[in-house]
This record gives C-alpha cells, sequence and structure tokens, in this order.
C-alpha cells in the first residue's frame, strides 16, 4: 500500500505537543479556526484534578450559604492539607482547585478587606491560612495548586454595586499574588439572587453578561498569573461542560462561539459539545463530585461514587476530549473521608491496570488515502485480544476530525467494530469501549476531517478482570 504521508502526522505519543501561541491558524486546509496555546496543551493533559468544596457550608450541612452564618462556625479539629494532596497524588491527580470563596463570601484566607474569613474564626486562634496550608502542601508533593472565587457575594452589602467590584478585584489580587503558581482559576456562572448582603436579606439580581466587567477581570488574571487557565461557562481558558455529571458530549468540540457565552449563560446545553462554528479554544472541563453534593454531609457517607462509578466518568470526560474535576467535599474535621479517598485510589490503579500495556506498541503501521478518506492498519506479530482504543490528535495543529469509524481483520474480511456511542470527534484523547475482539490487524478509518488530519497516537488495550 502506497504510504501518504502528507496526509496523516504519525507520533510516538503526545506527551510533547507544542502549539503556536496564536489564536488560530490560517492554511489552505484548516482555514481560520482555532488553534490551542501552550498553556492551553499543558492544562488538557493533567486530564484528571481535584476540587475541593470546604468553607462554612461544611459546618452548617448545607449547599449555598445564604451569608449570614457567622464566621466563628467555621472550626475544624484536624484540618491536614498535607492528608488531602496525599490522598490525589496517590490517586494519580494532578492539581487541586479549592473553593477560595463560595457564594456565601466565607474567605479561607485572611482577606485584608473583610472581616468575614477565617480570621474571624476559632480555626488556630484567627491566624490561619488554608490557601497558604494547601499551596505549601501541593508544592512538597508536586502538584499543582488553583483557586476557586465566587463572583456572586451573598455576605458583601456593596454587592450589585460599583464598590463591590472593587472589592471583589482586591480579593482577586491578594489570592492571585500570594500563593504561588496558579494553574487554573475558577469563575462560577451562579450570579445574583437572594442574599444577607449585610443584612438587607433581599434578592439582587445583575447582569450576568456585564456587571463584572469580565474582560478586565481577565485581563487581571493574565498579568498577574499569565499561565492560569481561566475557567467560565464560556471560558476563555476552558468551559464548563454543561452539567454537574462529569460527562462530555460524544461529539466535543474544543471550539466555542466566544462572544456568545459568558458566565451564567442560559443555553447550558450547548456546552457538552461545543461549537462546531466556534472561533475560541476553550476544551471542556468535567466537574463532579464524589458524593452527590459539594460541600459535606454526614448523611451522604453511604453513597461515595465507586471505583467503577467513577472509571464510567473517567471514560466519559477525558475519553471524550475533556478533563475530569473529582470534587472531595472535606469533612468537619478538616480531612477528606477514608470512604472517599480509598475509591478515588482504586479508580486510579484500576485506570493505569487497564492502560498500562499497549498491544500496538510494536506493530507495524501503514497509511494510506482513499479517496477523501485516510486509512491507518496497524499489523501485530501474534493476534491480540482488546477491549478499548485510545486515539489521540496533534492538538497543537487543532481539531480537525469530523467522523471515523474502526475496524477489525476478522478471518479474511474487515469487520466494523461497534461502540454505545457517536465516533465522531477525537481532539486531544477520545477512548472507545466495546466487547472483545481478538485479531492481528486493526484498521482507523478517519471518514471525515478540517483538513489532512494529524493523529499523533493510537493504542489498544483490554481491561482484564480483577
Amino acid at each position: 500500500m502506497k504510504r501518504v504521508i502528507a496526509a496523516i502526522s504519525l507520533l510516538v505519543g503526545c506527551l510533547a505537543l507544542s502549539a503556536q501561541n496564536i489564536p488560530s491558524v490560517d492554511n489552505k486546509d484548516y482555514g481560520k479556526r482555532p488553534v490551542p496555546t501552550q498553556e492551553q496543551i499543558d492544562w488538557q493533559q493533567m486530564e484528571t484534578y481535584a476540587f475541593v468544596h470546604f468553607g462554612l457550608n461544611t459546618f452548617t450541612d448545607q449547599e449555598w450559604g445564604y451569608g449570614d452564618v457567622p464566621a466563628a462556625a467555621f472550626n475544624p479539629t484536624r484540618l491536614d492539607c498535607k492528608q488531602w494532596v496525599r490522598t490525589f497524588v496517590e490517586a494519580g491527580m494532578k492539581g487541586v482547585i479549592i473553593t477560595a470563596k463560595h457564594h456565601d463570601g466565607f474567605c479561607l484566607w485572611p482577606s485584608a478587606f473583610t472581616d468575614y474569613s477565617i480570621a474571624s474564626s476559632p480555626y488556630k486562634n484567627g491566624r490561619g491560612d488554608i490557601l497558604r496550608e494547601l499551596s505549601d502542601a501541593c508544592h512538597q508533593y508536586g502538584i499543582k495548586f488553583g483557586v476557586y472565587l465566587s463572583p456572586w457575594d451573598r455576605h458583601q452589602a456593596s454587592y450589585g454595586t460599583a464598590e463591590y467590584l472593587n472589592y471583589y478585584h482586591r480579593q482577586l489580587e491578594e489570592v492571585l499574588t500570594q500563593y504561588g503558581d496558579i494553574f487554573e482559576i475558577w469563575f462560577d456562572g451562579a450570579n445574583g439572587g437572594d442574599g444577607w448582603y449585610g443584612g438587607a436579606n433581599e434578592k439582587r439580581e445583575i447582569d450576568r453578561r456585564t456587571y463584572y466587567g469580565f474582560p478586565s477581570i481577565y485581563n487581571k488574571v493574565k498579568t498577574l498569573q499569565p499561565n492560569a487557565i481561566i475557567f467560565s461557562d464560556g471560558g476563555p481558558g476552558c468551559r464548563w461542560v454543561g452539567n454537574e455529571r462529569g460527562f462530555a458530549g460524544e461529539t466535543n468540540w474544543a471550539w466555542l462561539r466566544g462572544k456568545d457565552v459568558y458566565p451564567g449563560y442560559a443555553q447550558y446545553e450547548e456546552l457538552p459539545s461545543g461549537h462546531e462554528d466556534g472561533d475560541q479554544w476553550s476544551a471542556t472541563e468535567c466537574d463532579v463530585s464524589i458524593r452527590p453534593g459539594w460541600f459535606y454531609h454526614a448523611k451522604e457517607d453511604d453513597e461515595v461514587k465507586t471505583p467503577e462509578q467513577l472509571e464510567d466518568i473517567y471514560y466519559k470526560s477525558v475519553g471524550r476530549n475533556g478533563t475530569m474535576l473529582l470534587n472531595f467535599p472535606v469533612n468537619r474535621e478538616g480531612l477528606i473521608s477514608k470512604t472517599d479517598s480509598v475509591n478515588a485510589v482504586l479508580f486510579h490503579r484500576n485506570i493505569a491496570k487497564t492502560f498500562a500495556h499497549n498491544l500496538l506498541a510494536d506493530a507495524k503501521v501503514s497509511v494510506r488515502k482513499k479517496e477523501s478518506q485516510v486509512l491507518m492498519t496497524y499489523s501485530t506479530k501474534r493476534p491480540i485480544t482488546f477491549s478499548h482504543l485510545v486515539l489521540q490528535e496533534d492538538i497543537s495543529k487543532g481539531q480537525r476530525v469530523r467522523a471515523f469509524r474502526v475496524e477489525y481483520l476478522n478471518g479474511r474480511e474487515w469487520t466494523k467494530l461497534h461502540f454505545d456511542e457517536a465516533t465522531s470527534t477525537i481532539g486531544y484523547k477520545r477512548i472507545v469501549r466495546h466487547e472483545a475482539v481478538t485479531t492481528r490487524k486493526v484498521r482507523i478509518v478517519i471518514e471525515d476531517s478540517y483538513g489532512s488530519p494529524h493523529i499523533c497516537f493510537i493504542g489498544a488495550y483490554r481491561q482484564t478482570a480483577e
């Protein structure tokens, strides 16, 4: 078969991708479509990282605090950020994002601009700083540190006015300048509504699109933390997946119409798949909690997701061109509960075991072009039995594949592998699961793409029972 080098790029792997530091690439076959920055590539290669929801809600059994709970209610007795980070490391996670300030306005660091913070709590007699403790633990164990700073503040009397915006900017500067490198900052889409607001106890509506002046906020982030990925419903660094189950769309573009989407975007059902006509690279971050709630509730101690449930989420997040942000609700002692920790670690071990050996690592590869399709055939010396297939595009050259199929040689005939989901986009990583088959030849057919496809990795694996 004729090898068509120009049709496809076959590399050893995707661990050293590079990208042009420009918003789009213009060439005759890809067109003016978005490509990622190097920071976005580095971020997506993290694949899995942790979320921590911890604050006054932990001690009041709430999910969304009203903003009226005294700071004195915050009183963890055995708080140990190193215990958290050890769990994350053993669970294979590359970083953590903490709720520095949730919607109730309570700050986990001693902010100079409010007394509604950890400085007014019994924890360490008011001399604690959980952002400092966690960032130090991350540095010690070699994982990345990120922060969630809620734009909505149900405690502050000035919320809804220009004065609050000044307050928010000053707090943003505190968290971005006092704790070292930050890999991601989270801007939630929940904004405006009822709250305490300094005792007003009223509902305050704001224009979610214009009130905060997000462009100026994003500029501040890029000035103070130039490598940080900015999360919101509309990116620009990465986008919300549009649900809290951790499931990306079977078709999932890393593209978004950036001018249309903003924090609090009403058409969130579009977000799992992105916009094929998007003009901005904002890949999907899939957030999900290991428990039903985001904050700790003792009644949920028997509802922790199993390792098998977490595996399924992994395949539907990382395996669908996204990342997996797994939340750990720290308990009232200030620790990650044992079941949560054990299940997360077992999940990682199961995934690592499944993908420990690529059955196509030593296969001979032939590539040819047939009309508008590209065919990649992998031939092995001995028959292999596999149940998982991993495909990756070199996203430094953009996201190109629109449709593909997989076939295996069954006797003398090529037989199409059947999956329970659409085989459309690939992106950074696509993992498809199927009934185990045995063969000596596997063929991946790129049926449709924007210009020449650039596939940088294909691997076949078999999941074995414990």
